[in-house]
């Protein structure tokens, strides 16, 4: 799920980039890639060098969303309840970083990517057709991260600075949709006095 979730959205911002640069050929002003791999001796999982690129998407974090979570392990089906574990609620914290030749242009994708947030921030089937069939809905809010935290990430990153803003998109829900076992429901509750009866 997280991987047709990080497509979806990199798609969307190609599309938009497209048009915003008026750009009518299928390149690929962004791609799904490790930022570690940022290095001119390293190589990315595609085989292209990371520095030919234009911009990156790298998850850097994910974390469960115990608010959204739901602690009912059954749900009614027709006649009967069915016991499975309720779905895990995700957020995921995905950075955009830019590294074009020319610092300038570098901030100036970075600005419409932004931007392409600023115009959605919010997918759902009815605005996006293109959502995976199991996501309901998307929400993405812009994260500032503090000087010495951005220094933290980088660092972990093991990669230089690149001029970069992260994102983090809410209501991912994972479920392996197991069910446990079924019962039957309720319908009538009958009641003995033994004290009447003696």
């Amino acid at each position: 799920m997280i991987d047709k979730v990080l497509e979806f959205i990199k798609t969307q911002i190609n599309s938009y980039l497209q048009v915003k640069l008026d750009d009518h050929s299928n390149t690929a002003f962004i791609e799904l890639e490790n930022i570690a791999w940022n290095d001119a001796a390293l190589t990315s999982s595609s085989g292209n060098n990371n520095t030919q690129s234009n911009a990156f998407m790298t998850l850097v974090n994910i974390e469960e969303d115990r608010l959204s979570e739901s602690q009912k392990n059954y749900k009614r089906n027709g006649a009967t309840f069915v016991n499975e574990n309720p779905k895990v609620h995700l957020n995921l914290y995905i950075l955009f970083a830019v590294n074009l030749p020319r610092y300038g242009e570098s901030l100036k994708r970075l600005s419409l990517i932004i931007q392409f947030f600023q115009y959605r921030n919010v997918f759902t089937p009815l605005n996006s057709p293109q959502l995976p069939p199991e996501v309901e809905r998307l929400i993405c809010d812009m994260v500032t991260l503090s000087f010495q935290d951005l220094n933290n990430l980088w660092g972990i990153l093991g990669s230089k600075y690149l001029p970069s803003v992260m994102f983090k998109v809410r209501l991912i829900k994972i479920s392996e949709e197991f069910q446990e076992g079924t019962a039957p429901i309720v319908q009538e509750i009958m009641v003995t006095d033994k004290s009447a009866a003696s």
